[in-house]
């Protein structure tokens, strides 16, 4: 069977010479154009878990091996989908990803017009040879693809959950194998600041752990972005600003707090949002923000821009336009969540689109509370609730004001793409049920993979001209710890991957018997997943 996820858009292709390849191996990796001799020495690393003690030394002769090539080609076949969305490298245009590849007697042959193409190739070729299960058998097939979005992402979330440089380095490789091409890093929160500033040493100076150090020093940035870039990902830092600003503050005391709303403070408690129309605060945050575009390699910094809760409707447009201008005047270009889209919206910004009051699934009364178990455990009480949809109702019209100004949208809609939903205990397994209770946002009405599955990035109606592209997220209050990240993201994160590929939602009674086999990939890397029991998964 052919479990490739993203699925190719033309699908396996018999040949000709019917037959199979044994993938057992011994296999060797080459190119057979110089300028993917790199590339064959990422791949090797990418592949070594899956074929212990098979796979050749580089420059081995192979003998009696199969062969996994690497190539240009001028004419891969005709991409079957045009590709539309922000390119994560700041081209104008979206990269050539489309590729094709051949299984045949000798082995695998990745051909595309481009180095990225022959990489998305060579991750199918992985997955193929990965879960072709104990026989090892993979039928002679051709496969054609290319994307249908050019910004596929999974957002991380450090600044709550710290996760180690090598903890990142095996997320890159997990997005890399489901194509995905950015990592966007929520490095900034209430709850710690998570990069190193060398011009503003305070940010980082008491953020420990006994005695771990929990903070990406400068080399290892910029060694992230690099192991990322050989990968084809592209690396968003996000500063999330002008709320979400507690360890700022700490760090820096004084700086300005936004003008509130007359009597917020006395019914709900908030760390108070920056102002960036005063002198001093806009001094430090664009000495900070310098320092991160300086640090980024790609051309994108998020601004963050959401939830600030504690700011007037005046004050925060003031300051995301303010924190859009410092970005792009060191060279950037800004992100921001949907919120900043107040602010205005230009074409070239880029909006992050994730919550309507209906998304959010939150009851009207009593009785509906009484009803969400999750809700009343995490200590939700209905006049809380209700607040929270008054402050959310601008959010109704956030995509709609996008769209009307030509912005692009990044969909990451919280209702199927926010990855620390809870799973439904029904769906667990007996060995995971603790995990199933305990990991997840208490807001969110614990459910299934197969809802996951089912989400459509074409049911926003958005022009293709104001597509960004597709993310998903998975933040950190509820957990910690590399397997916690895993669990949660395994497996949903494989059906958003195909989404973001193909632009559609998998048919999932065929989905589900692909995703049944790459249990056997991810149990070859070390990472943990949630079995649900709407999987029948493979051995």
């Amino acid at each position: 069977m052919n479990a490739v996820i993203p699925y190719a858009s033309a699908g396996p292709t018999p040949r000709a010479d019917d037959g199979a390849l044994h993938a057992t191996g011994p296999w060797r990796v080459t190119a057979a154009d110089p300028v993917l001799e790199q590339l064959t020495e990422t791949l090797r690393t990418l592949l070594s878990p899956h074929l212990p003690g098979l796979l050749l030394p580089a420059g081995s002769d192979g003998s009696g091996s199969h062969t996994l090539t690497l190539a240009l080609d001028d004419e891969p076949s005709a991409p079957a989908r045009a590709t539309v969305g922000v390119a994560p490298d700041g081209g104008a245009h979206p990269a050539d990803e489309a590729y094709r590849l051949r299984v045949t007697a000798d082995g695998i042959q990745c051909l595309a017009r481009t180095a990225e193409g022959v990489f998305r190739a060579a991750t199918s070729a992985l997955q193929l040879i990965a879960t072709a299960g104990e026989h090892g058998e993979l039928p002679f097939q051709e496969l054609t693809d290319a994307p249908r979005y050019a910004w596929r992402g999974l957002m991380l979330d450090p600044a709550r959950s710290f996760l180690t440089p090598d903890e990142l380095r095996r997320l890159i490789d997990l997005a890399a194998l489901y194509k995905l091409n950015v990592l966007h890093l929520h490095l900034t929160d209430n709850e710690g600041w998570r990069i190193e500033l060398p011009g503003i040493p305070r940010l980082t100076a008491t953020v420990t752990d006994g005695p771990a150090r929990e903070f990406y020093t400068v080399d290892e940035f910029r060694s992230l972005q690099e192991y990322a870039a050989r990968r084809f990902v592209t690396v968003v830092p996000e500063i999330d600003l002008p709320g979400h600003s507690g360890t700022l503050r700490e760090a820096l005391p004084g700086l300005a707090e936004a003008p509130a709303p007359a009597g917020l403070g006395e019914r709900f408690p908030f760390i108070p949002p920056l102002d960036l129309t005063d002198e001093a605060t806009h001094a430090a945050v664009t000495r900070l923000l310098a320092e991160v575009c300086e640090l980024t390699t790609g051309p994108f910094v998020h601004i963050g821009g959401d939830e600030a809760f504690g700011a007037t409707a005046e004050s925060f447009a003031a300051s995301v336009h303010e924190l859009r201008a410092i970005v792009r005047e060191f060279g950037k270009r800004p992100v921001g969540w949907q919120e900043s889209s107040r602010a205005g919206v230009e074409p070239r910004d880029i909006v992050q689109h994730w919550v309507d009051v209906a998304m959010m699934d939150l009851p009207d009364t009593e009785e509906e509370l009484t009803g969400r178990p999750e809700l009343v455990a995490a200590g939700r009480t209905l006049d809380f609730i209700k607040a929270l949809k008054k402050f959310f109702a601008p959010t109704d019209h956030d995509l709609e004001r996008v769209v009307e100004a030509g912005g692009r949208v990044l969909l990451s809609p919280q209702s199927h793409l926010y990855l620390d939903r809870p799973y439904a205990a029904e769906f667990a397994p007996p060995e995971q049920t603790e995990a199933a209770g305990r990991l997840g946002f208490g807001n969110y009405r614990p459910l299934g993979v197969q809802h996951a599955a089912a989400w459509d990035p074409t049911a926003y109606a958005i022009p293709d001209a104001c597509v960004g592209g597709v993310e998903a997220t998975v933040f950190a209050e509820q957990f910690k710890g590399f397997d916690d990240v895993t669990v949660l993201l395994l497996p949903r994160l494989a059906s958003v991957a195909e989404a973001a590929w193909c632009g559609r939602a998998p048919q999932w009674p065929e989905y589900r018997e692909r995703l049944a086999h790459h249990g056997r990939l991810w149990n070859q890397r070390d990472l943990a997943y949630f079995a649900s029991t709407e999987v029948p998964w493979s051995e």
